[in-house]
């Protein structure tokens, strides 16, 4: 346990380096895992002690403050192991699968770069367990259609949502026979089954979603747009089950006793809770919208998952979409 905390206190001390700004104390208990606040401030008094480097750093206001070590202090006790670099190789990998080819490369020219930074010695006596590591690991294709994504693209949207320039984009609708033309402002990405790009339209506020593949040209404009301040991609994201949006409300599924097992090795969604049942059975709870992509994955599960709420969920999927079944419940 003392060894524990001794690489969580290491590990805080990292991020203290790796941040520009530095970390409030709040922060700093996030980072230890969400202990109490006497123990973050623990923990800050003693990287103070081994590091008088650190810097303690208030905010403007003078309300909060924020603690930071200067670049180089750790570089000593900085190092790559096997399992970094493995960790970088199965991470490309997964992006090969995924088809998205530029991240993967990336990834693998980082791998490269960290590699090539290690003493001659060490990158030696790290070659056979990296190399053990990746024969442990291997990647299933996944079956299915995807769509190819064009890396030009990618690029430029990139630029884009970094620099925060418009950009003209073609894009093709199912809707419509021709692809159109639009002026949009880039905040993201957000990658699963399928790709897209969060942006917003401009002259029709509202965020919206576009299918990366279906983007045929791209164009970054010179006129550049201001971040919505209350817009963040990650409450975006986790306002719906999969990528649709749409407005939240109350889920309630019940899984037979047959499948309570695996769906325990489910997270259906970042606010869901579980609760057991006497007869075995499994309920999980969670606010989100997204009907059609929870109706695919209950698709999956048959007649193990009965949905309680919303009542009318089955009409819902109905209303969206041509039914494709005729509803699942054990």
């Amino acid at each position: 346990m003392r060894y524990e905390k001794t690489d969580n206190i290491l590990q805080l001390a990292f991020r203290m380096q790796a941040s520009a700004e530095g970390l409030t104390l709040e922060e700093m208990r996030q980072a230890l895992g969400g202990v109490s606040r006497r123990t973050a401030e623990r923990a800050r008094d003693a990287i103070m002690r081994v590091f008088p480097q650190a810097e303690e750093i208030a905010d403007s206001d003078g309300r909060r403050k924020r603690w930071r070590i200067p670049s180089g202090a750790l570089r000593g006790l900085t190092g790559v192991s096997a399992e970094d670099l493995g960790s970088l190789s199965t991470a490309a990998g997964l992006c090969e699968r995924e088809r998205l080819p530029e991240i993967a490369d990336r990834l693998c020219r980082l791998q490269e770069k960290l590699k090539g930074m290690l003493q001659p010695e060490r990158r030696v006596r790290i070659e056979p367990d990296l190399e053990a590591q990746m024969e442990a690991e291997g990647f299933a294709m996944r079956p299915g259609p995807r769509i190819r994504l064009n890396a030009k693209v990618l690029d430029v949207l990139r630029f884009a949502i970094i620099a925060c320039r418009k950009v003209q984009i073609t894009y093709k609708s199912p809707s419509h026979k021709m692809p159109s033309k639009s002026i949009v402002m880039p905040y993201g990405f957000l990658f699963g089954n399928r790709h897209y790009m969060v942006a917003e339209k401009e002259g029709s506020p509202g965020m919206r979603l576009y299918v990366l593949g279906r983007i045929g040209k791209v164009e970054a404009l010179e006129e550049g747009f201001a971040r919505r301040p209350d817009f963040h991609l990650k409450e975006f994201a986790s306002k719906s089950f999969g990528v649709f949006q749409e407005e939240p409300f109350e889920v309630e599924w019940k899984f037979a006793p047959s499948a309570t097992s695996a769906a325990k090795e489910y997270v259906f969604h970042p606010t869901q809770k579980t609760e057991e049942c006497p007869d075995g059975s499994l309920i999980v709870r969670f606010t989100a919208g997204g009907v059609l992509e929870m109706a695919w994955h209950l698709h999956t599960w048959g007649k193990a998952v009965k949905v309680l709420k919303p009542k009318d969920f089955w009409k819902r999927v109905e209303d969206q979409s041509e039914p494709f079944y005729t509803g699942v419940g054990y």
